[in-house]
Parts: C-alpha cells; structure tokens; sequence
C-alpha cells in the first residue's frame, strides 16, 4: 500500500536549480489520453501486450523465482500483485519481482533513442501502482506514456561515447518516478523532487560495463533502479529531497536534448519489438543468417566460416562460443547464430538453457568471427546493423540488415505481436489472455491484472 503520510510541502527551489526536471514536471502533469493519437494509443496497447509476453515467458527462469520469492517475503503485505502467485505485497515489492520476470529472457521491448529497455520497468510499474491507487484506464495510460518519455529523453541526453556501460537500470528510475509520481497524485515539485531521489539513488551498473561475467541476472539493473523510483516518489511526498539540478550539468546530460521538442511527439511509438530472446545487438545478424538459409538453398553443413561485420559495441559483449548460463548465451553473437542456424528463428522464441552446450549450436558458432564496420559503427545508436557472410568451398551469400525486425523502420505489426505471443508463451495455457488483451485494449484493465495474479498453467493442464 502507498505510505500513509500527508503530502508534506517541500522546501522551495532556485529556478535555476531545476530548470530540466521543472520542464519535465510541467510536461507529466499536462498529459492527457484526450489529446492523444491514435498511434500513441496503439503503442500503449502493444507495450502491453509485449511486456506481458516477455514476462510469462521469463516467469519460470531462476533470477526470476528467486526475485519472486524475495518480493514474497521481506516486503510485508500490500495492494500490488507479484505476477502469477496470488501474493499481495507493497508496489516496491511487485515491481522487484515482475520486472524480472519481463527483463531475465532479453525479449523486452528497447528504444534505439536511450540505447535500452523502457517496457520492463514502466509497464510493471505502473501496473502495480494502478492496482494500489484503483486508477481508471485513462490514468494508466497516460502514466505509461509518462513514463517512456521520461525514462527515454533522459536516456537519450547523454553522451554514449563517455558510458562505461549503456544499462537501462542507469535511467528507467527516472520514468518509473514520473509515471508513478502521476499516477499517485503528486504536485509540481514533489515530482521534481521525485525524479531527482530516483535519479541519485538509482543503480550504479558500472560492473555491467567492465565485467567479463555477462551471464548473472543481475543484467542490465532493470528490477532494482525501478523499485527505487517507486520509493523515491513515496520520499518526495514524504518531504525528502534531492539534488534537483542532477540533469542540468553538461559534463552528464546534454539538458537541451532532454526538453528539446517535449510534447510534441510521443517515444512510445518508436519503440522496438524483439522477435528473439536474447541482446538487440545480435538481431541484424540473425535476420540476414536465416534470410540466407531460408531462401537461398544454402545447406547449414555447407556453411565454412562466417564474417558478422557490424558496430564497435557489439563486439564488447561477452561473445563466447559456448557459454556457460542462459544470461550469457543471449550475450553472445556467435552463439545465438548457431541456435538460429541450426534449429530456426523459432528456437529463439525464447532461447531455453537446453540449447546450451548443444554440440551442433557450438560447431556452428565456431565459425563466426566479428569485425567491426565503420560505417555501421557511425550509424549506432539510431540503429544495430549488421552485414553478414556466409562463406562456403564454391562462393559465398551475403546479406545487410540496416533495421532489425521489430524496429519501427521494419515493424512488426499487432498480429506480428500476437504471433510473438503464442510462440513465447506456447508452453502455459495463455488462452484467457486474448480476451483480456482485448477487453485492455477497449479500456479495461482489470481483466488483464486478475489473470496476472493467478499461477500460470502448463500448457495441456486442466483446468
């Protein structure tokens, strides 16, 4: 449940002093769904939906039990669902537990503007929140709106050549408190102070940048930074401060980007969708591997050695050929072109930890090697290319993929998601789901929260 405390008034702030979160402020308290598109409305309803899928499908996986089990038990008792447990516990807690379940597969949505993944910290928080505060659906929506510019104008204000680490936990926190700031009521300056607490007391991450250990569940801070947004908002109404100037220093946040063009548009609609469970940075390259096998007749054993040329960054993941955890298999280029090559697209919807130490998986990621291409690495962040060749006795095939599937520029459509859907989640019985999605997409939200609350059923299980 929310903190029981008055809205304390907080002490004034220099203008100058909170210039860029003020602007912010400003922008969260005048959204409205009334004023919105129909193709901000739609992307609402597909980050949902998308959000959703990743969750189910990742609810099973270690990191993601173990979160639940903590968010169980160390928390206390609250108005917030732990997704498909029945547990009822504070929305600090839920979202410890449900942003894990959406984030440990790798098959949340991104934004190429931040360089990360804003659906699995708005969605679930927001969700929480809504079910604490009983918010109407206008009220979630725009809050989930909130949420992604926030977290992606943030994002996108830093210089990405300085980052040790390009970790969604380093921001999200800062959407997480604009949309949970909304969606809980909270003045002008208890927003700005909101945002400020999320973002000194978010998740440092650096380790995520400099350690060769890519495959714990720890990942990219996700669960972590978006529970301390949810806290900072109960501190800003509790009358605790921060450093309300945190965005306004060159040397960090270029602030002019961060407000440039604010409200004018929503990043919502430029979110991308993942057709595969493991890092945005290895899609290009899967798409053109199996455009190849699928439609030039190109035989997997005829296949001698395999060039990946593509962005810098790339190549600073962990890559191993034969990785030792599910985390570090969806770290790893040569690996994940190995599943693809050998047991489809569809082996990556989700990639499971029985593919691991697959001997033909391996064999075949032995024969890539990754270079780096300038001129796909001056295109990166605004996109994840690659080019890729296929290099057999007699010739070789070749493939440049500048926009993965899923990215706005190469969309995959609603049924697209759908399809994602049932592939994911094809081992739970996730026929309620339709309906709910359906009856989400007409208003209602409810539907949707009560099936998150029930255990999932393996597929084939009676009722």
């Amino acid at each position: 449940m929310p903190l029981t405390h008055p809205n304390r008034p907080l002490p004034a702030a220099s203008s100058r002093s909170t210039v860029t979160l003020s602007r912010l402020a400003s922008y969260i308290g005048g959204v409205s769904v009334a004023k919105m598109s129909e193709a901000t409305l739609q992307s609402v309803k597909d980050c949902v939906l998308d959000c959703v899928t990743a969750a189910i499908a990742g609810s099973q996986e270690t990191g993601a039990s173990a979160a639940r089990a903590v968010a169980g038990s160390a928390f206390g008792a609250g108005r917030s669902s732990v997704w498909f447990t029945g547990a009822m516990v504070p929305a600090s807690a839920a979202v410890l537990a449900n942003c894990n379940a959406a984030s440990i597969l790798d098959l949340d949505d991104g934004h190429r503007a931040a360089t990360g993944h804003p659906g699995a910290a708005i969605i679930p928080a927001c969700l929480a929140v809504a079910e604490e505060v009983d918010a109407s659906w206008e009220e979630l929506a725009a809050a989930i709106v909130v949420g992604y510019e926030v977290a992606v104008r943030v994002a996108a204000g830093r210089d990405f050549s300085r980052l040790d680490t390009m970790s969604t936990g380093k921001w999200c926190n800062y959407g997480v408190a604009a949309a949970v700031g909304r969606l809980r009521g909270l003045d002008h300056d208890q927003l700005v102070q909101a945002m400020a607490i999320a973002g000194v007391h978010g998740p440092n991450q650096s380790a995520a940048g400099y350690s060769k250990v890519m495959g714990n569940h720890a990942k990219e801070g996700i669960p972590w930074s978006t529970l301390t947004g949810v806290v900072a908002v109960d501190l800003a109404a509790s009358g605790f401060t921060g450093p309300t100037d945190i965005l306004d220093h060159p040397a960090y946040f270029e602030a002019s980007n961060i407000v440039r063009g604010l409200g004018r548009s929503a990043a919502i609609e430029r979110v991308y969708f993942k057709p595969y469970s493991c890092c945005r940075w290895a899609h290009a390259a899967i798409d053109g591997l199996t455009d190849i096998l699928e439609h030039d007749g190109l035989r997997v054993d005829a296949v001698e050695h395999v060039e990946v040329h593509t962005f810098a960054r790339a190549l600073k993941l962990n890559n191993d050929v034969d990785p030792e955890t599910l985390e570090g298999a969806q770290y790893s280029v040569p690996f994940v072109l190995g599943v693809a090559a050998q047991y489809g697209r569809e082996a990556l919807l989700p990639l499971s930890d029985n593919r691991l130490h697959d001997e033909k998986a391996v064999d075949f990621a032995r024969r890539v090697n990754l270079f780096v291409d300038p001129t796909l690495d001056n295109r990166f962040p605004e996109t994840t290319a690659a080019r890729i060749i296929l290099k057999t006795a007699t010739g070789q095939h070749m493939r440049e993929v500048l926009y993965p599937l899923g990215d706005p520029d190469n969309p995959m459509a609603r049924d697209k998601l759908m399809e994602k859907f049932d592939g994911a989640t094809r081992s739970y019985d996730t026929a309620d789901f339709k309906p709910a999605f359906a009856a989400f997409d007409e208003g209602d939200y409810w539907p949707l929260v009560t099936l998150l609350r029930q255990p999932l059923r393996p597929a084939g299980a009676s009722a």
